[in-house]
């Protein structure tokens, strides 16, 4: 969602693999960083609904350069989806909830019933909540283009525990298959139970990290079948995948999935990425999102944004963004540069392949993601 309807244009152009005349930039934000931003208790965001739309509102005349993904999202940080299984959620001031599985038997999970999307958990106030902010956008001539939902395997990983989940891949592979199969039937009316709340919807992002964690034959048993079931749901609308664990291995198998749109992590090159899969999908990145949009001074961001756009805008199918969500703490001014550069951009003489990357350093890269707390925070995508 944007301020200018020609942006969101640009953006769906950019996400078919089009070269609109100036490359979108665009955002993954939620909880984790609004929260903080706007200098509110996290319990309040989530609570009373005013703060949580006037919060989001005014990004749209704040930046309005930037298309917000997916805008006026409703997320109670990892929450939503679990809920609706029944895990304990622990509520906090100063971040989003935590989760923790009633139990890890995949014993009990294979068996358990269907939850009713329109009754259980939080999910029926999703929907209320994308209700009452339709209403008051519609007033003013706009409305919300995409809804969301977390993957099967990490809604699986939130309900049962993620190292019951890893084990039972190897050791008890037909009860994953037959709880994963559950939670995506979830998952797929709970985006159509979303969609139905609004005018004139024109996509959905699917969030899943974990799945960057299994390996290529794991991923074709245990992931591919239910990816493909839903995005194959929703063709016809822009279809977004975000997974910001670095999984190259995994790279080529996603172009079977049948996303359009692919958020990915900052730790792999954006040309060589292009080259391997931007025939098939657009890809969306590639800005390190902590180390370098919340920790760097923003010319520091600007000169990413523009190397991003030097070897990789060319050709069309890339929306410059960061890779992975916005993180907490990100300082207005980052987004500032990255408007910044999107404006000034225009198309250098050197190809891409003579135009050097930009790197971390050694003690600026980030140690690979673990999961291995009992409880974790809930936040979303780092």
């Amino acid at each position: 969602m944007s301020n200018d309807p020609t942006l969101w244009q640009d953006f769906k152009l950019a996400a078919r693999l089009g070269e609109p005349a100036r490359p979108p930039l665009a955002l993954i934000v939620d909880s984790p960083w609004l929260a903080g931003y706007a200098g509110v208790n996290t319990k309040d965001f989530y609570l009373f609904p005013d703060i949580w739309f006037q919060i989001h509102r005014r990004l749209l005349d704040r930046f309005p350069g930037v298309v917000w993904i997916p805008g006026f999202w409703v997320e109670y940080g990892m929450a939503v989806e679990p809920s609706a299984f029944g895990v304990r959620i622990h509520w906090h001031d100063d971040r989003p909830p935590s989760l923790e599985p009633v139990t890890t038997s995949l014993e009990h999970w294979a068996d358990a019933p269907l939850p009713n999307v329109h009754e259980d958990g939080l999910m029926p106030l999703v929907y209320r909540l994308y209700g009452y902010a339709e209403e008051r956008l519609q007033a003013e001539g706009r409305g919300i283009k995409m809804v969301c939902a977390r993957g099967p395997m990490v809604t699986a990983g939130w309900v049962m525990g993620i190292s019951a989940l890893m084990m039972g891949l190897v050791q008890h592979p037909a009860l994953v298959h037959r709880f994963l199969d559950k939670v995506t039937t979830t998952i797929i009316r709970f985006l159509h139970a979303q969609l139905d709340t609004l005018r004139e919807p024109e996509g959905i992002m699917l969030l899943d990290d974990i799945v960057g964690m299994v390996s290529l034959e794991h991923y074709e048993e245990f992931v591919e079948p239910y990816l493909q079931r839903i995005f194959a749901e929703f063709e016809g609308l822009v279809r977004v995948y975000h997974n910001d664990t670095p999984c190259p291995h995994l790279f080529p198998a996603f172009t079977r999935a049948g996303f359009d749109v692919f958020n990915f992590t900052y730790d792999v090159d954006l040309l060589e990425t292009k080259k391997q899969i931007g025939h098939r999908i657009a890809l969306m990145g590639n800005i390190p999102p902590l180390h370098v949009a919340v920790r760097e001074r923003p010319e520091t961001v600007y000169r990413w944004a523009t190397n991003c756009l030097d070897r990789a805008a060319r050709g069309g199918g890339l929306i410059l963004s960061l890779g992975g969500g916005i993180s907490p703490g990100m300082p207005a001014e980052s987004i500032d540069a990255m408007l910044q550069a999107v404006r000034d951009w225009t198309p250098p003489d050197l190809p891409p392949e003579q135009i050097a990357p930009l790197r971390l350093s050694k003690e600026e890269k980030p140690a690979r993601k673990t999961r291995r707390r009992p409880r974790r925070s809930a936040s979303s995508p780092p």
